[in-house]
């Protein structure tokens, strides 16, 4: 899957860019410019625009914030399954859908996006709810520190890789003397 990714001309285009080639060049930059963070920042793109979407179509009833809230927490439901999808497949490149792997992965990804969605949810209703600020620059705004967050916990807890398992044999123990038998001294 991740080779036809990067044969796919869409990458290529990306990756022939001023910007990218600048960043993959440059000596702090460039340690953070590959094929993971580049799909993660797609992957959150999309992932944005189904959390936009959803929040924007969402009616508004009241007018005291709570609206907000509600819109915010549709958005994200719908966000987060649609990122747990596309991180574990395009990636982190997790292959396994047996139970024990949705488990182990699913349930920290949900936690950590719960994490997040509090950030997202405290930092609308005070910015936008209480302090009346600009709606559409307020959830951008919360979007970045979200993307951010979100990547640092799926990096390094939800779907890191696997340690390969020792391929060394163990040492056979040393068979035991036995006290009773002779030896030549």
């Amino acid at each position: 899957m991740k080779e036809k990714i990067l044969n796919s001309g869409w990458v290529k285009k990306l990756s022939e860019t001023k910007l990218v080639r600048w960043l993959s060049n440059h000596r702090f930059f460039g340690k953070f410019v590959n094929y993971e963070v580049i799909m993660y920042l797609v992957a959150g793109v999309l992932t944005t625009v189904v959390n936009y979407v959803v929040y924007f179509l969402m009616p508004r009833f009241e007018s005291n914030g709570l609206d907000i809230v509600l819109a915010n927490t549709v958005s994200w439901i719908a966000a987060v399954l649609f990122a747990f999808v596309v991180n574990k497949i395009f990636v982190f490149d997790s292959p396994e859908w047996n139970l024990r792997t949705l488990y182990r992965e699913f349930l920290p990804f949900v936690g950590a996006r719960l994490l997040s969605w509090g950030f997202d949810t405290l930092f609308l209703y005070v910015t936008v709810g209480l302090l009346h600020f600009n709606e559409p620059l307020c959830k951008i705004l919360a979007n970045v520190i979200v993307l951010i967050m979100n990547y640092v916990a799926s990096k390094f807890f939800i779907f890191k890789k696997k340690k390969p398992a020792e391929t060394a044999e163990p040492e056979a123990p040393a068979p035991e003397e036995d006290p009773h038998e002779e030896t030549d001294a």
